[in-house]
C-alpha cells in the first residue's frame, strides 16, 4: 500500500490547478487520471479554442451560476478572472478578450492551455498517473484508502475533481458522485445542463441556423410562468439552442412550454396595438408586407403567416380580428412544448452534483468528512456559457489548495512525510 500526502482524483482544470498551488506550497501531490492523458474535456472547451474566462468585474460573475452564485462567490474572489489571465500570460500564453466578453488564448488552442498547466505541474513537482482509474475511496480511521486498477493508496487528504457527467466520451461519467456518496457525502439529483431543447414536432425544422440576438422568451410549467429570460436563440433541425437557451436549460424540464417573442423589444399589448393601427391604414397591402415592418426575418415571416392560416397575398382589407389575434400570439408568445433536453453526450455541463450545503464554501472541504475536498464541476455548480464554468473550476481548485495548506499549517506538523 502506497502512502501519499495529497491525492487528487481527476486531471481536469480544477484538479491541475489545485495540484499546482498545493505542490507550490510544499505538498507532495499525486493526481490519478483514468484517461490516457490529462485534460480530455479541457481540450474540447470552446470547440477546441478554450474560452477560459470572461471579461469584466469578478463580482458580476455571481449572477451567472443560477441559484448557486452565493456559494461560489468566495472562490471567485479568492482567484479572479484577472488573476487567471495573469497566470497564463506570465507563463507565455497571451490572452485576448472578444467584443462579447469571452476571453481566449490568442492562439485559440486549448492544447496550449493544457500544455501550460502541465508544464507548471512538472515545475511544482506534481506526479500525474494516467490510465489509472480509481475504483473506490473508503475511510479508515483518519485516512482514506484510494483503490485503483493498479494499486491501493493510504492518504490523509483527498480532492475529488472528476467533473460532472457531460461529454462521457472524455471519461466524465459521474465517478465523483459515486465516490462522494460512498463516503457519506450528499449528492443532489443530476441532469444535463447547458444543453439544447428538443421540440417534437418542431414547426421551424425547415429553418435551421436562423438566429436571434437578445430574444425575450418565457418558460411555463403547469400553467404558471417559471422563468423570464433574454439571450441569443438558434433554431436547429430538432429544436432550440444558442447561448440564451443553453443558459436557461438548467431551469427547463420536459413538458415545459417555451414562449418565444419574435417582435424584438415590443411586448404583446404594444405589438397588438401597433398592428391594429397599421393594418387599417394600409388596406391594400399584403399582411406579409405589414409583418415585414417588424424585426422578423423574411423566412420566418412567411412561416408565421402559414402557421396562422393566413394565405399568401392576403390583404389587410380582409385581415380579420381573429387572424390578427393569432398573429399577435405567434409573433410575441409562440408556444413550443419541450419534448426533451439534450443528453449528456451533447450537454456542456451537469446540473446537480455534490450538495453545496455539505461543503465549506471558504475552503472546499467537506463539512462531514475531514480531509475530503471538492473542486470543479463535481460540485452542484453550473455556470452560463462564456467561460464561467472554467473560471469556477480554476477558482474552486485554487481555493481547495488554500484549504489544504491552511489545514496542514493549523495542524502543526500534520503533514505525512513517510514517502
Amino acid at each position: 500500500m502506497e502512502e501519499q500526502e495529497v491525492i487528487i482524483i481527476g486531471a481536469g482544470p480544477a484538479g491541475l490547478f489545485c495540484a499546482i498551488h498545493a505542490a507550490g506550497a510544499g505538498h507532495r501531490v499525486l493526481i490519478l487520471e483514468k484517461n490516457e492523458r490529462p485534460g480530455a474535456k479541457l481540450l474540447l472547451a470552446g470547440t477546441g479554442q478554450c474560452n477560459l474566462t470572461h471579461d469584466g468585474e469578478i463580482r458580476d460573475f455571481v449572477t451567472h451560476y443560477g441559484d448557486h452564485g452565493k456559494f461560489v462567490k468566495p472562490a471567485l474572489l479568492s482567484y479572479t478572472n484577472r488573476q487567471l489571465a495573469r497566470f497564463f500570460e506570465e507563463r507565455g500564453l497571451p490572452l485576448k478578450a472578444e467584443t462579447n466578453g469571452k476571453i481566449f488564448p490568442v492562439s485559440r488552442r486549448s492544447e496550449d492551455v493544457l500544455s501550460c498547466l502541465l508544464a507548471e505541474c512538472a515545475k511544482s513537482g506534481v506526479t500525474i498517473r494516467c490510465s489509472e482509474p480509481v475504483t473506490s475511496v473508503s475511510r479508515k480511521d483518519d485516512r482514506f484508502i484510494v483503490t485503483t486498477a493498479k494499486t491501493t493508496y493510504s492518504i490523509r487528504t483527498v480532492v475529488i475533481t472528476t467533473g460532472g457527467a457531460s461529454y462521457p466520451r472524455c471519461g466524465t461519467t459521474g465517478d465523483g458522485y459515486r465516490f462522494a456518496e460512498g463516503l457519506g457525502q450528499p449528492v443532489t439529483e443530476t441532469a444535463p445542463a447547458l444543453t439544447p431543447l428538443v421540440i417534437r414536432p418542431f414547426p421551424f425544422a425547415s429553418l435551421p441556423g436562423l438566429s436571434f440576438e437578445d430574444m425575450r422568451f418565457s418558460v411555463w410549467r403547469d400553467g404558471k410562468k417559471v422563468l423570464d429570460h433574454t439571450g441569443d436563440v438558434l433554431f436547429t433541425h430538432l429544436g432550440l439552442s444558442g447561448p440564451g437557451i443553453l443558459d436557461a436549460s438548467r431551469w427547463i424540464r420536459p413538458g415545459d412550454t417555451v414562449r418565444l417573442s419574435f417582435a424584438g423589444p415590443m411586448r404583446r399589448d404594444e405589438f397588438a396595438a401597433d398592428l391594429a393601427k397599421r393594418a387599417p391604414e394600409n388596406p391594400g397591402w399584403h399582411v406579409a408586407t405589414i409583418l415585414a415592418k417588424y424585426p422578423i426575418p423574411e423566412r420566418l415571416n412567411r412561416k408565421l403567416l402559414q402557421l396562422c392560416g393566413i394565405p399568401d397575398g392576403h390583404t389587410c382589407a380582409h385581415f380579420s380580428a381573429e387572424m390578427r389575434s393569432r398573429l399577435v400570439e405567434h409573433c410575441t408568445e409562440f408556444p413550443l412544448v419541450v419534448s426533451a433536453l439534450g443528453d449528456y453526450s451533447i450537454a456542456m455541463a451537469t446540473r446537480g452534483g455534490v450538495a453545496l450545503d455539505g461543503v465549506n464554501q471558504k475552503t472546499m472541504e467537506s463539512k462531514i468528512i475531514p480531509g475530503l475536498f471538492f473542486a470543479g464541476e463535481v460540485l452542484d455548480i453550473d455556470g452560463d456559457t462564456g467561460g464561467y464554468n472554467l473560471q469556477a473550476a480554476f477558482s474552486t481548485g485554487y481555493l481547495a489548495a488554500q484549504g489544504i495548506i491552511r489545514k496542514e499549517n493549523k495542524g502543526g506538523g500534520e503533514k505525512n512525510n513517510s514517502g
